[in-house]
């Protein structure tokens, strides 16, 4: 069962200040933000990933590669377009203030499916190929590294909510009902049968509690693990992660 670690970038003076930087070139992290991903990648620094893979821009790179720095075996950073902000076109670079007087404003909260940013890329577009992204990746993951295998995708707010409502089985609409914090880790485990949401937003849990490596089975009466959903909940993470 592949596993997918959806990290948003740190803080930035743009997420302070209330504005839609968008695609917006050379927006970086501020103090605040560079001491989130150190501390995200302190908590992840005991997690193998296989593969760190980032939007292009400036303040998820630098995120991606504060998480390389803390993995103690070599893991290469790839940039993948598809994880990329979404195009917000004219709406790019005015105040979240300002945008919310936009007639637009309302159908991105409440039919984000039917918004096409002027100028820009519409909210399905968006969706679609970030969760391309994230399943293509997955299933080169797994064809080079078995199905145990970790790996984070490095990208921005509305994409990750985009994958988690695909993972949910959520459309599109109802996905502003999920909150993706800046440094934050969502956790996506796909299997045959259908992806799992193992946890969502989290900035402080010991990620080891979900990600710690699978034991060695000795021949016994324990049935063979399952991509089957465990009726009745299960025994938690310490279970399902093996």
């Amino acid at each position: 069962m592949t596993t997918v670690l959806l990290i948003r970038h740190g803080r930035t003076s743009a997420n302070t200040a209330g504005v839609l930087v968008g695609r917006t070139s050379g927006v970086e992290l501020d103090a605040a933000g560079v001491q989130q991903v150190a501390e995200l990648a302190t908590r992840l620094s005991g997690v193998q990933l296989r593969a760190v893979v980032t939007s292009p821009l400036r303040r998820c790179r630098q995120t991606a590669q504060a998480l390389i720095a803390a993995q103690t075996d070599c893991c290469v950073l790839t940039v993948e377009q598809g994880l990329v902000e979404c195009g917000y076109g004219e709406w790019t670079g005015k105040s979240l203030r300002e945008l919310s007087k936009d007639k637009l404003w309302g159908a991105v909260q409440q039919q984000p499916s039917s918004v096409r940013f002027p100028g820009g890329e519409s909210m399905s577009e968006m969706a679609s190929r970030a969760v391309a992204a994230v399943r293509a990746w997955n299933e080169r993951m797994e064809a080079e590294h078995g199905t145990d295998a970790v790996w984070a995708a490095v990208s921005h707010g509305d994409p990750i909510k985009a994958v988690l409502a695909d993972a949910l089985g959520m459309h599109l609409d109802s996905f502003q009902r999920i909150v993706v914090d800046p440094a934050s880790i969502s956790i996506v485990r796909y299997t045959a049968v259908r992806p799992y949401v193992i946890t969502a937003n989290s900035t402080t849990v010991d990620m080891s509690t979900f990600l710690s490596p699978p034991r060695k089975r000795s021949r016994s009466r324990r049935p063979k693990p399952s991509d089957d959903a465990p009726v009745g909940g299960g025994l938690g993470a310490a279970d399902t992660a093996h």
